[in-house]
């Protein structure tokens, strides 16, 4: 189960030609606000990533909007974990427990949620906040994530996760992301 203390939230590559591309955007796109929202309200970490900013362009105005301040890491690499800056920054958070959200969901997503699970993290994946640009793969994509020991939630199991009480004073302001 996830806890305050171990977890940290990964957003990979929603960058604007990749996610003009992706199927069921809408909701994609509002899972995410409602986990980004979350994590600052419950003052947690989270790290996005760029796959080559200068062709795909910036994080969708959606979602930066939203991350207010917090710089996306560029990379080449598909897997996050083999980019030193990403690498480095996830290890100095000291946290085990990822929340796994991006795009595209068979390609840079797999590969990152393998390496970590690889590497003693464990990986919790958002399934409403991944997508690709077919439903086949992304079903694949969630499926291989699953086989490789992932575990499968959503945006608001992941919150109600992390608040684990109605009587937490945090509780009015994650009840009122949800909705």
């Amino acid at each position: 189960m996830l806890s305050r203390t171990a977890a940290v939230l990964i957003m990979i590559d929603f960058q604007d030609k990749l996610a003009r591309a992706m199927m069921d955007q809408e909701s994609l796109f509002a899972a995410s606000v409602k986990l980004i929202r979350g994590f600052k309200t419950l003052n947690l970490p989270i790290m996005v990533t760029e796959q080559l900013p200068e062709k795909l362009g910036p994080t969708i105005p959606q979602l930066a909007e939203a991350l207010d301040g917090i710089r996306p890491i560029a990379k080449e690499t598909f897997s996050c974990w083999a980019n030193k800056p990403f690498h480095d920054h996830l290890e100095s958070l000291t946290r085990r427990h990822v929340v796994l959200t991006g795009i595209e969901c068979h390609i840079c997503v797999y590969q990152t949620a393998l390496d970590l699970m690889q590497n003693g993290y464990t990986v919790h994946l958002v399934a409403d906040a991944v997508s690709s640009r077919t439903a086949e793969n992304r079903a694949i994509g969630i499926e291989a994530i699953k086989s490789a020991g992932a575990q499968i939630t959503s945006a608001e199991m992941v919150l109600f996760e992390l608040l684990r009480t109605a009587a937490d004073p945090k509780a009015k302001d994650i009840f009122t992301i949800v909705k």
